[in-house]
Parts: C-alpha cells; structure tokens; sequence
C-alpha cells in the first residue's frame, strides 16, 4: 500500500470511520498546490486524515492499492496529455505514465475517481477519446451547462440546470468514445464533464476553485502561457463578477457518495 503523507505529517491510509481520499496533484509550485489541496478539503468537509495527497511533481506515485481509498481525486495543472513528447519534461512523463497506468486499474475497476481539468485528459487518453487543442478555453469564467444525461446523474442531478465555474485550459475532449456519457457542456467547449462506468469522471471545469483561488492561481501562472502576464489585474477584477457557488456541489457529492 502506497502511504502519502498529508499536512499533518501523519503516514498511512485510515484504519477506523471512513477510508480516506486520495489527491493526486501535479503542481510543482508549492503556493497553488497548498491552496488547491485546502479547497480541496474545505469543500469536500474533509481533513487532512479524510484526504491525503501525493505531490507527484514530488515524489513517484509508487503501488497503490485501490482498496485502501474511499476514491481518488486528480488536481488540475500545467500539463497537457496531448503535448508532444519532446516538449514535455521527465518529471511530466513520469508522473503521467504513472496516472495513466493508475487511471487503467480505475476503469477496469470502476473505482470511485474524480479527475478536474487534467482529468479529462488522462480519462480520456485511457477511453479513448480525442483529446487535442480543439475547445480550448481561456483563465476565467465559464457558464456550464448539465445536459440531459446529467440530469440523472447523482453527482450532476442536484446542479442548476446552468452554473458558473472557473476553468482555462490548452486541451479538452473533442469527441467522447461510446459508452462514455457525456453529463455537461459550455459554449466554446462541448464536454465539460463526463462518467464512464458508473464511478469514473472528469470534469473540464474545476469544482475545488472560489474566488480566492482562482486570484491565487492567477499570480503564479501569470508566466505560464494562458494569459498575458501585464493582464493579470485586468483579469482579477473580471473574474469576481463570477458566482461560482455551485461548482464544488460536484466535489461535495462525490465524497458524499463514496465515503465509505
């Protein structure tokens, strides 16, 4: 069994009350890794005992027996699945190869998992879904729509039939494979969420992400490409016309569904 350590410094899966979550995180810097893994945590009303992290910019994701989780959540970041090969660092084709080995065992076992942004990459890489720059989205606001298929879905059903979220993203899913269903949508990127089996998503936009967060990101990716660095301030005061409360009812569901 693979023991993460959580912010606590405590090692090892929980042996009494609920099993624990898993985060995997691929932010290799520490201010937007830490924030991520709190609001992570808040939303979901979880500890650092009830979700422990592995930092895979960090460490290697080593053995992990699907069993010892509760569920297992992957954070969003700066990699692209569909980047080519040469312009990714080692760091990225590690802790990639790694997660897709991983997110193979969760589909053959339909193990509870949550992937946000990256995830749709990864799941989709492992389904088979095309995955490309096609429906990129910038840093911002988005207006998601739950389509008729998450309607009916529990982690989607208790969402407004529209909702604001934030999101920006280089990649996306152009087109699903049969059997994956598709449970939302925006304007400018048709899957913003998707299930396969009956335990496995993805979500394009990010459910653990409020207006803190999201200004926090924007300063320390302002060098990473998804927006002009000298914009950085026009983009915070946009970014705070967003009502965005209804985003984390997908992480919150999620947890409350497989706690177990």
């Amino acid at each position: 069994m693979r023991h993460p350590a959580g912010t606590s410094g405590s090692r090892g899966a929980v042996r009494s009350g609920h099993r624990p979550f898993l985060l995997l995180s691929i932010r290799g810097e520490d201010e937007a890794a830490d924030d991520e893994y709190r609001s992570m945590r808040r939303f979901a009303g979880l500890d650092a005992t009830g979700m422990r992290r592995i930092r895979l910019t960090h460490e290697p994701l080593g053995r992990i027996d699907l069993d010892d989780w509760s569920g297992i959540v992957l954070g969003g970041g700066p990699f692209n699945v569909s980047d080519p090969p040469e312009v990714k660092s080692a760091i990225q084709c590690r802790a990639e190869s790694e997660l897709l080995a991983l997110l193979q065992r969760i589909v053959e076992q339909d193990h509870p998992f949550l992937g946000c942004c990256y995830g749709v990459g990864t799941l989709g890489t492992v389904i088979g879904a095309t995955i490309d720059r096609t429906y990129a989205e910038p840093v911002g606001g988005v207006t998601v729509s739950v389509t008729d298929e998450g309607r009916d879905d529990p982690l989607f059903a208790p969402l407004p039939a529209t909702f604001e979220a934030f999101g920006g993203h280089r990649e996306a899913a152009t087109t699903l494979p049969p059997g994956a269903v598709r449970l939302a949508a925006s304007a400018g990127c048709p899957v913003q969420a998707f299930r396969v089996g009956r335990n496995v998503y993805a979500t394009q936009f990010h459910p653990e992400l409020d207006l803190d967060g999201m200004l926090t990101r924007i300063d320390v990716y302002k060098g990473h490409g998804y927006f002009a660095p000298e914009s950085a301030e026009a983009l915070k005061s946009e970014v705070r016309r967003w009502d965005v409360r209804h985003a984390p009812t997908v992480l919150q569901q999620f947890v409350r569904r497989y706690a177990r």
